[in-house]
């Protein structure tokens, strides 16, 4: 990617927002702004919006993915935090009759109640602020969202743990998150470069499609993900040592039983279970 040159229509527009409204990237919220119009057009084409689909985009800022969005989806839902944006956002795009700006904390919105409003597909886009990845793409996992896809860009390290394989020593706890309810994929790359102000990291465009109905084989979700949570919470002990004399694993020996039940190794660490294995050692612990 070095060399390439940025498309300089969004890099000036940019530049002009931010001169125009005397705008800074806010630091504690993570911001970083999108300048390559390249980028933006493959995100949008990656999460394969139609005139069917409505779109919400977490964290537009000044609305340059937002713009992209609304030439294709039949709506766009803006959810942003910074009130300095939600007013360049209302400038911007008063005359779209297909882009709705709310200013709220996404992780604290009911989002389920936006989308019982809306009779089209949804989908969820979004370039994520780094420092608070894991919290949103957790909550719209977890909050059961009717939705089809989340298309983000991350930071690469994140987006490698997020998509690894399970049962690999690359993978976490939130790997299993995220291959219990989606089917994962790794788009492209996106150089620092591409950015206002420039971070120290490169990012990555993931997708991430929702899987519609529950795993059948699993007869308490919590109780599967805190086997999940402690497993890897030190990540250097065994299962057997990880489980033990915890609210689930009760004593050594019940943990021990399980795993012997199951034909897994007492020895074995976490990070080498497949998502399957976890869940036969909830169903039984």
């Amino acid at each position: 990617m070095k060399g390439r040159i940025l498309n300089l229509d969004t890099l000036s527009e940019t530049k002009f927002l931010m001169k125009k409204y005397n705008i800074k990237a806010n630091k504690s919220l993570g911001q970083n702004f999108l300048i390559d119009g390249d980028i933006i057009s493959n995100i949008v084409r990656s999460a394969e919006i139609g005139k069917a689909d409505a779109v919400i985009e977490i964290g537009p800022g000044l609305g340059t993915l937002t713009n992209e969005i609304a030439k294709f989806a039949k709506k766009v839902i803006c959810v942003e935090l910074d009130k300095r944006m939600v007013q360049i956002l209302q400038d911007r795009f008063y005359l779209f009759d297909n882009v709705e700006i709310i200013n709220e904390d996404i992780l604290k919105l009911d989002l389920n109640k936006i989308i019982e409003k809306e009779k089209e597909n949804i989908k969820i886009v979004a370039n994520l602020p780094y420092y608070i990845t894991t919290p949103i793409i957790m909550k719209l996992l977890e909050d059961r969202l009717n939705i089809d896809s989340i298309t983000v860009m991350v930071q690469k390290e994140v987006a490698d743990r997020l998509c690894a394989k399970t049962g690999t020593r690359e993978a976490g706890a939130i790997t299993y998150s995220i291959e219990y309810y989606t089917t994962p994929q790794k788009l492209f790359t996106v150089p620092n470069t591409s950015f206002i102000p420039m971070p120290n990291v490169e990012s990555e465009v993931i997708n991430l499609k929702i899987k519609k109905e529950k795993n059948e084989e699993v007869k308490d979700e919590e109780k599967l993900f805190k086997v999940i949570k402690y497993a890897f919470m030190q990540r250097r002990k065994t299962l057997l040592n990880a489980l033990q004399n915890t609210d689930i694993g009760k004593d050594k020996e019940h943990v021990k039983e399980v795993l012997e039940k199951l034909n897994i190794d007492e020895r074995i660490r976490g990070e080498a279970l497949s998502l399957k294995d976890f869940i036969d050692i909830s169903n039984l612990i």
